[in-house]
């Protein structure tokens, strides 16, 4: 009853404090103000305030847990999360104020990742700890710009957040540790999601920004780390089976992210300027309506999680049949995804 109550407070509060946002903020940290309207693809400006309700949330959560669960010590290795997260929402919060540089940017993600390694939060799945260092690195800058590309349209970053949310609380509700640390902050930050969909749902009233995305990037990067790459209920051995069931969690950004990178470097492009050449866009070009591609993206990121969590705990050997499997999956929604963006747009 207490996990519960406290899903209802937190889904509450952050419905209260997003609607709060809306009918003050006006326009205030606004996005698609003037100069922006070809990065994002509605055309009207929007408050996005909706990353502080989540950093405000994943806050109250830890310290109502520290309140609620004072005999059972929190995990020494989340303070560094804390501490990351923390950096990720500053980073998305100052470009949201004042569209900072990329590459500072660019060295605030660094620095997230550099801050989860020196903490303990880091991928132990080689054999070269210097390369899992720099893998986990690489990890949570690539994972921060993924969820911030991701955000282009309504309701799509949310909902593939939540579909990642679900496959680490579900790994936790399989081994009935509904008491860990970790799934007290999960609930919480899920139930801020939840809340502010209410409000990103299209055709939306605010959007999450940079502060959003940032944060949900580093979060969601640690949560991967902690969950999918060192997986404690993952019985299988090596490194593809860590790397492919972190590949099905988080299957929509890493697709989206890797195709519009291919497509932006095949036409001579910067990857890392904004464009409206994702394959969300391309599916609203094809005809489908935002919220149904919204719900695209949701039964994706729902059917690609229950597949890795399908194999991982129920069959508990990635064997050389379900790499091979999982593997022709990837590459199949990859590869439909992909031919989607060489559509030509529908007239």
């Amino acid at each position: 009853m207490q996990h519960l109550f406290f899903f209802a407070f937190t889904f509450v509060f952050s419905y209260l404090i997003n609607g709060l946002f809306v009918k003050f903020s006006g326009t205030l940290g606004s996005k698609n103000a003037k100069g922006e309207g070809g990065v994002r693809w509605a055309s009207t400006a929007k408050p996005a305030f909706g990353g502080i309700s989540f950093y405000i949330v994943f806050l109250v959560s830890f310290a109502l847990y520290t309140s609620f669960f004072a005999e059972v010590p929190v995990i020494d290795s989340f303070f560094g999360v804390l501490v990351a997260s923390s950096l990720g929402f500053l980073i998305g919060l100052a470009d949201d104020a004042y569209n900072t540089r990329p590459m500072l940017k660019f060295l605030g993600q660094v620095a997230c990742g550099v801050i989860l390694v020196l903490t303990g939060n880091c991928i132990n799945v080689f054999s070269s700890e210097i390369f899992n260092q720099i893998i986990t690195v690489f990890w949570v800058v690539g994972i921060m710009n993924s969820i911030n590309m991701l955000d282009n349209m309504d309701g799509i970053t949310a909902v593939v957040s939540i579909g990642i949310i679900f496959g680490a609380l579900f790994i936790l509700a399989f081994d009935r540790a509904y008491n860990h640390f970790y799934f007290w902050i999960l609930t919480g930050v899920l139930a801020s999601l939840l809340g502010f969909l209410r409000f990103n749902w299209h055709p939306s009233k605010m959007y999450m920004g940079d502060t959003g995305s940032q944060f949900l990037g580093v979060f969601l990067a640690a949560i991967g780390i902690y969950f999918f790459w060192n997986d404690f209920s993952n019985t299988s051995e090596g490194a593809l089976s860590s790397t492919l069931l972190v590949v099905l969690m988080f299957l929509p950004s890493l697709v989206d992210t890797t195709i519009v990178v291919i497509n932006r470097l095949s036409r001579k492009q910067s990857p890392f300027v904004g464009g409206k050449d994702h394959t969300s866009h391309h599916l609203s070009y094809m005809g489908l309506k935002d919220d149904k591609i919204a719900w695209v993206f949701f039964v994706l990121s729902l059917f690609s999680v229950a597949v890795g969590l399908l194999v991982n705990n129920y069959l508990k050997d990635w064997t050389g049949l379900s790499k091979f499997a999982t593997l022709v999956y990837c590459l199949v929604i990859f590869g439909i995804l992909f031919w989607v963006t060489k559509k030509k747009k529908a007239s």
